[in-house]
């Protein structure tokens, strides 16, 4: 199958730069997937898993919070406020955010705790939770 260059960065690294088949994630508008030759796209990521298949079908995670997704010339390139691998992530931890938020969302209309809760959910999926 075709393959799409992909860059992840972040401020403070570069967490992923190689060939995938297909890249996956959510921007204002929904989940989209983009594949070799995509046509130009440019949105505003939204938190949630990114989701990196390589040739042969092994598949990388990161939990991302934030940025811009932008597609030209058979590349795909993420800049994200912040992300992690989802190897990094200690699943309980990212479970117990979770569930706080979810407490914190339903005691009342809190933009925060709703913030708090997208970015807690992309932690738990990333690390396969």
């Amino acid at each position: 199958m075709a393959t799409t260059h992909v860059e992840l960065v972040t401020p403070q690294r570069n967490l992923f730069s190689g060939e995938a088949e297909m890249v996956t994630c959510r921007t204002e508008g929904g989940d989209i997937a983009f594949l070799a030759d995509h046509m130009p796209y440019l949105g505003v990521l939204e938190p949630c898993v990114v989701r990196i298949i390589a040739e042969g079908g092994g598949e990388t995670r990161m939990a991302a919070h934030g940025g811009f997704v932008e597609v030209h010339h058979n590349r795909v390139t993420i800049l994200a406020d912040v992300a992690e691998p989802g190897d990094d992530i200690d699943l309980a931890r990212a479970q117990r955010a979770r569930e706080e938020a979810e407490r914190a969302v339903a005691a009342g209309n809190d933009p925060e705790a709703e913030a708090a809760l997208r970015r807690a959910q992309a932690r738990v999926e990333a690390a396969g939770g």
